[in-house]
């Protein structure tokens, strides 16, 4: 178990400031991880409207299969949240589709409430600068802004929206003006990871005084059966190593004091726009869907799945291709996406070895 980093003692002194109703949640995750508790962000993809069709996507898989579904509202979204506080949850990333475009954003941000829970949303930059101010003042505590490549032609290109790249500059000036935290997110494939482009690009933005969060490629969307575009344990531990000379992370580095490994379920749940618990935006399974049971209840029964409720260092889906073969490929290709976690697991795949115990 790690201690807390000076950037996160400097996040928990905010907190206490700021949110002292958050601060005393976040201050009991150690104990609750202990206990074998999740601990976990939401991520709620609230809906999929959005103003590029960037290369990478994999939205589009879930609108094939639409049809008659029920979305998301402002007052679902409430009623998770306030099952999430009892959970003693403490974070939402707002996700899509582009949360800039969303109509109803204030709305939205209103009823996760700000003064109950610590607000991200992601955002590919487009409308920032013109979005910064209005998004701190309902709210929002920080932004994810996704960039693929310093060249403004690559990046224009991946995201198949002219000038994206320049307006996503103007964001970052513009959330510096306002005081809008914010942090870089950024695709990498196995091959990137080793480039110079690679590195020319976190020291750029760290130069800026931001950090970088890696986003693996895994195996979907536009990537899927694209395996050599994974990375290894080899390649995992490479990256660990870049993190010592530069403000780069990934979902697997330590966090709140705790070193969780994968963090699916137990620190991270993806929630559909039709309100499908994914164990994360990568995995396309289905855990249960709010409008039917308790939230609680789909988070037990994703922790009852070994990989998820045991400790594993690793991302299954980005450096685990025998895993990806047999969980994604043979049970999730070509199939309606969010396939029911009863069409993927068995009753071998329940967990005997909880991950909490580990650390205690």
């Amino acid at each position: 178990m790690s201690d807390l980093s000076a950037k996160e003692q400097e996040g928990r002194n905010y907190l206490k400031e700021t949110k002292p109703y958050v601060f005393e949640k976040v201050s009991k995750f150690n104990e609750k991880y202990k206990r074998g508790e999740s601990i976990a962000i939401i991520q709620l993809q609230y809906n999929y409207r959005c103003n590029m069709l960037c290369e990478h996507c994999s939205i589009a898989s879930y609108q094939r299969n639409s049809a008659g579904k029920r979305s998301l509202t402002p007052a679902d979204v409430a009623e998770l949240a306030r099952q999430a506080d009892e959970m003693g949850l403490a974070r939402f990333v707002i996700s899509g589709g582009e949360p800039t475009t969303f109509p109803d954003l204030d709305e939205l941000v209103a009823a996760i409430n700000p003064e109950k829970f610590f607000i991200n949303s992601d955002s590919n930059g487009y409308l920032l600068a013109e979005k910064a101010e209005h998004m701190k003042k309902i709210g929002i505590d920080r932004i994810q802004l996704s960039i693929d490549s310093l060249n403004p032609e690559e990046h224009d290109e991946f995201r198949r929206k002219p000038g994206a790249w320049k307006r996503a500059m103007e964001g970052i000036e513009e959330c510096n003006r306002v005081g809008l935290p914010l942090y870089i997110q950024t695709v990498v494939t196995k091959q990137r990871l080793y480039s110079e482009e690679f590195k020319e690009f976190v020291e750029f933005f760290n130069k800026k005084g931001l950090k970088v969060f890696i986003t693996f490629a895994k195996p979907i969307g536009a990537y899927e059966g694209h395996y050599e575009s994974m990375i290894d344990m080899k390649d995992l531990e490479y990256e660990r190593q870049l993190e010592k000379k530069y403000d780069l992370c990934t979902h697997l580095t330590p966090g709140y004091g705790l070193h969780m490994g994968c963090i699916g379920v137990k620190g991270f749940v993806s929630v559909t726009q039709y309100g499908d618990v994914q164990p994360c935006p990568y995995f396309h399974c289905s855990i249960g869907n709010i409008f039917e049971e308790p939230f609680k209840k789909i988070i037990d029964r994703g922790m009852d799945i070994k990989y998820f409720g045991e400790y594993n260092d690793t991302c299954f889906m980005a450096a685990d291709l025998p895993w990806v073969k047999k969980y994604v490929a043979d049970k999730i290709y070509g199939k309606p996406v969010p396939v029911p976690s009863t069409e993927i697991f068995t009753e071998e795949d329940k967990t005997t070895n909880p991950y909490w115990k580990e650390f205690v």
